[in-house]
């Protein structure tokens, strides 16, 4: 688990193919001081698991079905990347509660500049559409951001400077694919309510209720 609070800009030092997968590795500074093998980092959002590492650099296979569904498989040698350690335990959820695994590719529309944020509107496919609220959460690319405006087709995040310094979303072009994923209490509600079990619940609640017992 994540939390969408960026920790570093990496850059990806090698892409090597391995036929159905590839093999990613990344130059880092911070992300590997308590490195072990087999632990996450999330890569722009994607959780992805080190394989190798040497203190500088980290090894991680990345499988077919990541590079089609995400935003990895466009990314070249000496792209940077946004990069974040598993939450602990013991930390502050700076964010919010971010799974690492990407719900579809969106695409930056338009970027709007002004004197103390810049707000950026990103398209993104219909199938999120009823996970997006406004005030709530979305990751992109790996960063917790709050929705701003929701509309049939895109959304928009405001970014305070220090996002734009420390992040991809500081340099991402119009026109550029980014990460999303929606957040996870969404998808629960949502299997809840469709799948029936929400009525079912609440029908067990008014029969306790009615018997004049606890919920």
């Amino acid at each position: 688990m994540f939390t969408g609070i960026v920790e570093e800009l990496g850059s990806i030092a090698a892409i090597e193919d391995q036929g159905d997968a590839v093999r990613l590795v990344v130059e880092t500074a911070v992300v590997l001081e308590d490195a072990h093998l087999g632990d996450s980092i999330a890569v722009d959002g994607c959780c992805l698991t080190i394989t190798e590492h040497d203190g500088t650099r980290w090894t991680a296979d990345v499988m077919a079905e990541s590079l089609r569904r995400t935003t990895l498989g466009e990314r070249t040698p000496g792209d940077r990347v946004n990069l974040e350690r598993a939450v602990r335990a013991d930390q502050r959820l700076g964010g919010h509660v971010v799974q690492g695994h990407v719900d579809g590719v969106g695409r930056v529309l338009d970027r709007r500049p002004s004197e103390h944020w810049t707000v950026v509107e990103i398209g993104y496919p219909a199938e999120l559409a009823r996970f997006l609220v406004e005030k709530g959460s979305i990751t992109v690319d790996g960063i917790s951001l709050t929705l701003v405006e929701v509309g049939e087709s895109s959304f928009t995040v405001s970014l305070i400077p220090e996002t734009l310094a420390r992040t991809t979303l500081g340099f991402r072009a119009v026109g550029e694919p980014v990460n999303l994923e929606v957040d996870v209490i969404a998808k629960h509600v949502e299997r809840l309510v469709v799948g029936g079990y929400a009525d079912e619940a609440l029908a067990r609640i008014a029969a306790r209720q009615a018997e004049g017992g606890a919920a």
